[in-house]
């Protein structure tokens, strides 16, 4: 973790950057209060040409002084659906690209990370943006960095404390969206689904709905991440399962609206 090296020098000021493919977004808090301060989004498009990146990222530091003040913590959240949740148990860190190779392509030249999950006995096995790691070595020297998924689950998981009930989670965001199925702090299924259009969006839920023997018209399906009622991804589910909500995020103290908060749920608790 990157520090200031005196108390003098403190800040008690975090600065948390989520990254994927099609942009970045960025939080500051205040550590004192255990607030958020601000938050930006920035669209770089679809980048496919690592060259690009620096040359994107740099605009955005640019542009975004927040970006170039100095923090006592930074952490860097990697938004991607290259990763998978593995039990403590049949963990073995010597082994991470095999973990991977049932629902991803790996390659010999992958690097993989994963994040302990202490709590929950398990560890979240993941591939990281490597180009933008470095980028940002070279804009704040050492840095704390995890999967965006990490703090998903960590997150429902801790809310599903002494609630029997067995709810289906998805979070949705711009390519990709994931199922979480949580009872009483035991996670029974997490997967990752790429999606273009609502009815691959309906169909991946109810498939895994089927898969679990969760009844469309019975189980509750809670919606987070870049969805509002109304939309089309809220509307096709609504439709075909009956008991559909947004996340409630009224727990969440801060200045932003129930929107934002749904949207960068992942940011905002990282």
């Amino acid at each position: 973790m990157w520090q200031n090296s005196s108390v003098v020098d403190k800040t008690y000021q975090k600065l948390a950057i989520q990254v994927s493919l099609n942009g970045l977004s960025f939080a500051t808090f205040d550590t004192l209060m255990n607030k958020p301060l601000v938050m930006r989004t920035i669209d770089l498009g679809k980048v496919h040409v690592t060259a690009q990146i620096e040359d994107l990222f740099a605009e955005a530091f640019q542009k975004h002084p927040e970006l170039r003040a100095s923090y006592d913590d930074i952490v860097i959240i990697h938004n991607n659906n290259l990763s998978t949740f593995v039990p403590t148990a049949l963990f073995d860190e010597d082994y991470l690209g095999s973990y991977l190779q049932f629902n991803t392509k790996v390659f010999e030249t992958d690097f993989f990370a994963f994040d302990e999950l202490p709590n929950y006995e398990m560890n979240n096995v993941y591939i990281p943006y490597v180009n933008m790691n470095n980028y940002f070595i070279d804009r704040f020297g050492t840095f704390d960095y995890k999967h965006a998924n990490t703090i998903l689950v960590n997150k429902l998981l801790e809310i599903s404390k002494n609630n029997d009930e067995r709810k289906m989670f998805v979070h949705v965001s711009d390519t990709h969206f994931e199922i979480v199925i949580i009872q009483n702090q035991q996670l029974q299924l997490y997967n990752s689904f790429d999606y273009k259009t609502p009815e691959d969006f309906l169909y991946y839920i109810l498939f895994t709905a089927e898969q679990l023997h969760l009844n469309p018209e019975h189980f509750k399906l809670e919606l987070l991440g870049k969805i509002t009622k109304g939309d089309a991804l809220y509307t096709i589910a609504y439709k075909y399962v009956r008991n559909v909500s947004l996340f409630d995020v009224s727990f969440m103290s801060n200045h932003f609206s129930e929107t934002e908060n749904r949207e960068h749920f992942i940011l905002l608790h990282s």
